[in-house]
């Protein structure tokens, strides 16, 4: 491997997690590094004095402009769009590396994502840069082509939009984990009672089903409603559900199985013991890539 080769290799990891970050879709968030890769390996004969900043530079003004054009295909995306969903894989080989811990924290979540969604390019642009990768203000002006000052007030503004949407009340990942096995347990049996004894009386069920299949148009709210849908899940298909606990967005979340095909990947955000929210992905188009990682690792 030669030195540019080596040099690209390295940033990699943080390069696609501001492009995935940026577009909510791991298949162009890969297309937006190897068009960074295509831009430095055509400037070899030139590298840049900072090869970091030269590709995070790059990476993000790639990812604004497919940021951008999503957004008009998004306009009239059927149903509410969530992000295609990261689930991490078993794993044997030792503790994760730094960048891999990177990708699991709380800028990774799909609740994260879609609060991002309502932002706009430059805005989210500069929020992720500065408060997830901790670049300078001096570097993400460049990036973006404004003043120092302009993206401060766009991290600003990002930031409090964010904090808003934000649990307010976090739960420790063993507590959370615990209680989505007891809910998974529920859901795979279709126990009512169990599943309205883990939801919040306000739970909201959002859905993406894309147009390809049933969702709700707008999030399903109510604690009994959401119970409900779980339950007749559950009696419309006696012995075929398989709910299995998993990685999702870096946080424990569900895959659920009918006849050995995936319907849907779940994420939660819990407060105080109960679920608040469920961010429910049924677009099969976003979950091709998992269900393919799943059926090579079997």
């Amino acid at each position: 491997m030669d030195a540019a080769t080596a040099t690209f290799a390295r940033h990699r990891p943080r390069l696609k997690g501001i492009a995935y970050r940026m577009l909510g879709s791991v298949a162009e968030a890969e297309d937006v590094v190897q068009d960074a890769w295509l831009r430095w390996h055509a400037s070899a004969g030139q590298p840049p004095d900072n090869a970091e900043a030269w590709l995070v530079t790059v990476t993000t003004r790639l990812a604004i402009d497919r940021l951008r054009a999503a957004q008009v295909q998004r306009e009239h995306y059927v149903g509410t769009w969530l992000p295609e969903p990261v689930v991490e894989a078993a794993r044997e080989d030792g503790p994760p590396t730094p960048e891999e811990l990177v990708e699991r924290a709380d800028s990774l979540s799909v609740a994260f994502l879609a609060v991002l969604e309502r932002l706009a390019p430059d805005a989210r642009a500069a929020f992720l840069l500065r408060e997830v990768f901790e670049v300078d203000y001096a570097e993400i002006a460049a990036t973006l082509g404004r003043s120092e000052a302009a993206c401060r007030q766009l991290v600003h503004r990002a930031k409090a939009a964010v904090q808003e949407e934000r649990p307010r009340f976090a739960v420790p990942r063993e507590r959370h984990l615990a209680l989505l096995h007891s809910f998974a347990e529920a859901a795979a049996k279709g126990d009512l009672h169990g599943l309205k004894a883990l939801l919040a009386e306000d739970v909201a069920l959002i859905g993406d089903g894309g147009g390809k299949v049933p969702s709700f148009g707008r999030p399903l709210v109510g604690g009994q409603r959401v119970a409900q849908v779980y339950f007749a899940v559950a009696r419309r298909h006696p012995g075929a559900l398989r709910v299995e606990v998993a990685q999702v967005n870096g946080a424990p979340g569900l895959l659920r199985w009918v006849d050995g095909v995936l319907e849907s990947v779940q994420s939660f955000e819990w407060e105080n013991g109960r679920i608040v929210r469920i961010h429910s992905q049924r677009n099969p188009d976003k979950l091709a890539r998992v269900a393919a990682a799943r059926a090579a690792a079997a």
